[in-house]
C-alpha cells in the first residue's frame, strides 16, 4: 500500500485529505508544518509527497528544496497561489505537479494516482544509486564514494544529485546552471565547468585513488554520471575538452 505525507496546515482541509486519501486506499502520514514534514520524510519515506506552499516556519519551497535533497519522490504542490510565476517556480524546484486551491476531491485523486503511475518507485538520499559505492548524505552534504566521505560545498552536492539522479544521461551545461545554480538564462558558464572540476577532485582524493572518478566531461554537450566498471576502474575518466 502506498504512504502519502499530507503537508498542510489548515486542520480543516488536512483532515479532509486524510479521510480522502484513506478511502482512496492510500496509507497517509500528516505534518502541519515544515520541520515536521523533515522529520516525517525521514522516518516514513512516502511514496508522494503533497505539499502546501504556505506553512508556518520553514515554508513550502524550502521543504521542497530539501526534498530533492533527500529523494526523487513525486511532488504535488497544492497551494491557493494561482499566479503562473508560482507555478512556474515550483515545477523548476522540482514538483512533479500543480494543483492550486480550491480543487476537486476527483481532480485531486486523479492526479496522485497519474503520478504514482507514471513515476518508479522513489530512491533516497542515503541509499547507494546502483550498486556502484556513491551514496549521498543529505543532512551533512556530502557523499560516500568508495567507502570514503568527501565533503562538498552545497553547490557541489547539489551538481552530484543533479547528475546521479540522471545516471547516464549527458545534463548540458545550461541545464546544469538552471537546475544548480537556478540560471535559466545560461550566463556565467565557466562556473560549470570549476565547480565540476572541484566536485571530481573531491571525489577522487575521498577514494585515494586519481582514476577512481564517477563523472565525465562530454565534449561540446556538457556532464554525466557513470559508475566505474570496477573498483579503482576509470570508466568516466573524461575525454571530453572540460575534463581535468
Amino acid at each position: 500500500m502506498t504512504r502519502i505525507l499530507v503537508v498542510e496546515d489548515d486542520p480543516d482541509l488536512g483532515l479532509a485529505l486524510r479521510v480522502l486519501l484513506t478511502r482512496a486506499g492510500y496509507e497517509v502520514a500528516h505534518a502541519d508544518d515544515g520541520r515536521e514534514a523533515l522529520r516525517l520524510l525521514f522516518a516514513e519515506r512516502p511514496g508522494l509527497l503533497l505539499l502546501d506552499i504556505g506553512l508556518p516556519g520553514l515554508d513550502g519551497w524550502e521543504v521542497l528544496e530539501r526534498t530533492r535533497d533527500m529523494s526523487d519522490l513525486p511532488v504535488l504542490l497544492l497551494t491557493a497561489r494561482g499566479a503562473e510565476s508560482d507555478r512556474v517556480r515550483g515545477l523548476r524546484a522540482g514538483a512533479d505537479d500543480y494543483l492550486p486551491k480550491p480543487f476537486g476531491n476527483d481532480e485531486l485523486l486523479a492526479r496522485v494516482e497519474a503520478l504514482l503511475r507514471r513515476s518508479a518507485p522513489a530512491r533516497w538520499a542515503g541509499d547507494s544509486f546502483g550498486g556502484d559505492g556513491l551514496r549521498l548524505v543529505p543532512e551533512r552534504r556530502s557523499a560516500v564514494w568508495q567507502g570514503h566521505e568527501a565533503r562538498l560545498s552545497d553547490i557541489e552536492y547539489r551538481l552530484l544529485q543533479v547528475l546521479v539522479r540522471n545516471r547516464g544521461r549527458v545534463i548540458t551545461t545550461d541545464q546544469l546552471l538552471d537546475r544548480v545554480w537556478d540560471d535559466p538564462e545560461g550566463t556565467g558558464r565557466e562556473r560549470v565547468k570549476f565547480a565540476v572540476l572541484r566536485l571530481r577532485r573531491k571525489l577522487r582524493q575521498a577514494a585515494g585513488d586519481e582514476a577512481a572518478d564517477p563523472l565525465e566531461a562530454v565534449r561540446g554537450l556538457g556532464y554525466r554520471y557513470r559508475a566505474p566498471d570496477g573498483p579503482g576502474g576509470g570508466a568516466a575518466g573524461g575525454q571530453g575538452a572540460e575534463g581535468p
